[in-house]
């Protein structure tokens, strides 16, 4: 009895570990849609120059009172770009709009931070990809970013 109880809970980790590792395979060999994520950011509401906390992301909205929304891009990608596991997914400050993907140190979790040019200022929407709750993680980074400019 005691031999088929440790054989079980043996086979039981086993299956454990291989989970956890075909979860962290996906998360992190999963193909990234571009056109799905380069996209415009949706209109927001809010105090200008603060992060808005969402259920899975965060926005922002810089106002001209921080500098033209296209100097305000150009200065977002250079923060954004030294950020830690953090890269260019499409765009250039010369387009209006970038995304970037950041990743999660342990995991790999993929975020998307977009930001865009628009007549009254800059708009940046950060979004996780994978689950419903991102645990506060955009909205910090988007309020370091902001920090730095």
């Amino acid at each position: 009895m005691k031999k088929s109880w440790v054989r079980n809970m043996g086979l039981f980790t086993a299956f454990l570990i291989i989970a956890a590792l075909g979860l962290g395979a996906f998360v992190r060999l999963a193909p990234t849609d571009v056109q799905a994520w380069h996209v415009a950011v949706p209109d927001q509401t809010g105090p200008w120059d603060s992060v808005v906390p969402l259920t899975g992301g965060a926005t922002l909205r810089l106002s001209a009172a921080k500098g033209t929304p296209r100097d305000l891009l150009a200065r977002l990608d250079a923060i954004a770009m030294a950020t830690p596991r953090t890269t260019r997914l499409a765009g250039t400050p010369e387009d209006g709009r970038i995304t970037w993907e950041t990743r999660s140190a342990l995991w790999g979790f993929p975020d998307y931070t977009t930001a865009e040019v628009r007549d009254d200022g800059l708009y940046v929407r950060a979004r996780l990809r994978f689950g419903q709750s991102d645990l506060g993680v955009n909205a910090k980074r988007l309020t370091e970013w902001l920090e730095q400019l």
